[in-house]
Order: structure tokens, then C-alpha cells, then sequence
């Protein structure tokens, strides 16, 4: 078979990992980790947050657009989070 043909399995939402780049005093940030807090905590995937102020690759990769959920590293979105696409990413 060809492996453009071939299909990588389907992670489980409990083998995912959603990370939330973001920063002190930010609104958004705080609407953000909400979402992502409750939405990981019925899926099963974990979570974690980091903060650009301390890290400069993030910084400089993300700073116009925080808040910014990455999910296995790959970014998902921007700004304002959508539970329903969240969960639907993670598979749930």
C-alpha cells in the first residue's frame, strides 16, 4: 500500500497533551485556560500552560496571537477557544 495511502491510528483524548501559551494580566488568556481546563478534564487529555514572558522561542513565535492552544504541538487555534472544536479535535 501506499503510504500516502496509509492512515496514522487515532490518538485516544487521553493520549493527547493541549498546551496553552500564554501570559500574566491577559483576559483572554484567563477565557482560555477555562475552556481548556474543563474540556481536557471530561476528555481525559492532559494539559499545561506556558507563559512567553519566560520563554523567548514562544515569544517570538506567538506574541500577536495569545492566547494559543497547540494540541500534541501542533497549533489549533488562537485567541478565542471553541469547546466543541477543541473536543472534536481531541476525538471525544
Amino acid at each position: 500500500m501506499s503510504p500516502l495511502l496509509r492512515r496514522k491510528p487515532k490518538k485516544k483524548p487521553e493520549d493527547r497533551v493541549v498546551t496553552l501559551v500564554s501570559k500574566p494580566g491577559c483576559h483572554l488568556c484567563d477565557d482560555a485556560r477555562e475552556v481548556v481546563a474543563a474540556v481536557c478534564a471530561e476528555t481525559g487529555a492532559s494539559w499545561e500552560e506556558k507563559d512567553i514572558s519566560r520563554d523567548v522561542a514562544l515569544h517570538q513565535a506567538y506574541w500577536e496571537q495569545i492566547p494559543v492552544v497547540l494540541i500534541d504541538g501542533e497549533q489549533h487555534t488562537f485567541w478565542r477557544v471553541d469547546p466543541k472544536r477543541l473536543r472534536r479535535e481531541l476525538g471525544a
